[in-house]
């Protein structure tokens, strides 16, 4: 039986063997509650507070800054919900491609009659219009969020945050950004980035899922969440998961000491997946700026439809090889992806994301290639 082939890291990833063996005295002898005094409870507490201290010098962020969540849908919904309540942005300005953790929450403000909601235009190539999105911050004087993806999780286009974060300064607003695509796989100095919200989420970078982070700019005061107990400096109540932050801290120090060996690889079999599709499958394309500002771990090739192509994500599946048709939190559901909907409605073209880390190998991809050319 053939090996699993699994190209679909940007849904998760596997965790690393390192982050496991850091976590695993929380799980069995460290077990203390850390809000309790005694020498169990603080030792629980010391670990929280030295994961905080880490992940804030990787990204060049004050401590205080730094709150544990239970990963990036949760984050999301804190600083999206907070800027409306707390901040009084009464416009949200976002895109019809961001992740549904985003849109469904920008819908529910607005459903509610709590916010207005404007969408940016989007290029034909699946960027933000960075002139369309000046227009409608500069078309109104209520005090506005802007909500934009650091990286697309589907096609990987990737934003310059530098940029829209100076607009959103030049004109007032409130700057959220979901890089939960990017943060472990970038290097981010939040020192120098004018953004006052960002998410993360251990699972995207070898670390373990229910593990999250909310980075909210020290000048920006808000109210919790969540609310219950005095947890996470009165931010997020509820028992803190300790050994998810203790692996969060570890898997994050380990993407940053070996990015630059690793992304050079990751993007050397990204690019070698788009050079053997290209010559051996009529028809191929690829959605998005592929080969330009794009994650290097994401790759959306989209194949000629055919009565074979039809069933691809499935027999891809009962070849071993796992893909998606899209964001893996939508990819049960008929409806196919909203990002690819909203970039190009190509009926008669099916589209298939395939996602790398540093286990990929480009046999891997040959292997995917040969099986693609018999499903197609």
């Amino acid at each position: 039986m053939q090996r699993r082939i699994y190209f679909d890291n940007a849904a998760t990833t596997a965790l690393a063997p390192e982050v496991l063996e850091v976590m695993l005295p929380y799980m069995t002898e460290k077990f203390g509650n850390p809000s309790s005094i005694y020498s169990y409870g603080r030792e629980s507490r010391l670990a929280i507070e030295n994961a905080r201290k880490a992940v804030a010098k990787i990204l060049h962020a004050h401590p205080a800054e730094i709150f544990f969540t239970s990963g990036g849908t949760e984050s999301s919904n804190a600083a999206i919900t907070a800027s409306v309540r707390d901040l009084g942005c009464k416009r949200i300005i976002s895109s019809p491609i961001e992740h549904h953790a985003v849109l469904h929450t920008v819908e529910y403000l607005y459903k509610r009659g709590e916010a207005q909601l404007l969408f940016v235009k989007l290029l034909p190539d699946g960027h933000i219009d960075l002139e369309n999105l000046e227009q409608l911050l500069a078309g109104s004087e209520e005090k506005t969020l802007v909500t934009l993806m650091h990286a697309n999780n589907e096609i990987g286009n990737l934003l310059n945050l530098h940029t829209v974060g100076e607009m959103c300064r030049l004109y007032g607003a409130v700057f959220h950004s979901d890089t939960v695509q990017t943060i472990g796989h970038y290097p981010i100095d939040l020192r120098h980035t004018p953004v006052h919200f960002i998410t993360a989420s251990a699972h995207k970078f070898h670390g373990p899922k229910g593990s999250g982070l909310l980075y909210i700019n020290e000048n920006v005061s808000i109210e919790p969440y969540i609310h219950g107990g005095s947890q996470e400096r009165n931010m997020r109540a509820g028992t803190e998961n300790l050994y998810g932050i203790v692996g969060f801290a570890k898997a994050l120090e380990l993407a940053t000491v070996n990015f630059e060996a690793e992304s050079g690889y990751i993007k050397s079999v990204k690019l070698y997946m788009a050079e053997q599709l290209k010559k051996h499958i009529k028809g191929v394309g690829f959605n998005g700026d592929y080969a330009g500002q794009s994650l290097y771990t994401v790759l959306n090739v989209s194949l000629p439809k055919t009565e074979k192509s039809e069933m691809l994500l499935f027999n891809l599946d009962i070849n071993n090889i796992c893909a998606s048709g899209g964001s893996a939190c939508t990819s049960g559901a008929e409806q196919g992806s909203h990002v690819i909907r909203a970039i190009h409605n190509d009926p008669g073209s099916i589209a298939v994301r395939f996602s790398f880390c540093r286990h990929n190998t480009k046999a891997e991809v040959d292997t995917v290639v040969e099986k693609l050319k018999e499903l197609i």
